[in-house]
């Protein structure tokens, strides 16, 4: 076995869904930023994407889990926090714009 093989943070599972949950932060924050927060009559385009990306994610998250936590049990439980802060960044930015926009 080679190093990639024994570090599940090195994994493309565990890598993707944290780049997923960083580019829909950042599609928030740069939305914002750019448009401002007040609300549109339409969704339009980002909202689409940032939901796809935040869906999408899910069942690479599963396919990590299971997996990687029969192998390394901790550093898979570290990998799967870690993924879930990225993702729960990703939805508090979004409500905190949602509500600015009130």
């Amino acid at each position: 076995m080679d190093a990639k093989q024994n570090s599940p943070i090195r994994h493309w599972s565990a890598l993707v869904p944290l780049g997923m949950s960083l580019a829909a932060l950042a599609l928030v924050v740069g939305y914002a930023a750019i448009v401002g927060v007040e609300p549109q009559e339409d969704e339009g385009t980002p909202a689409h994407i940032y939901q796809l990306l935040m869906t999408v994610q899910m069942p690479i998250v599963a396919y990590f889990a299971i997996k990687w936590l029969p192998r390394q049990t901790r550093k898979a439980l570290l990998v799967l926090v870690l993924q879930a802060i990225a993702w729960l960044a990703a939805l508090a930015a979004l409500y905190f714009f949602e509500r600015a926009g009130r």
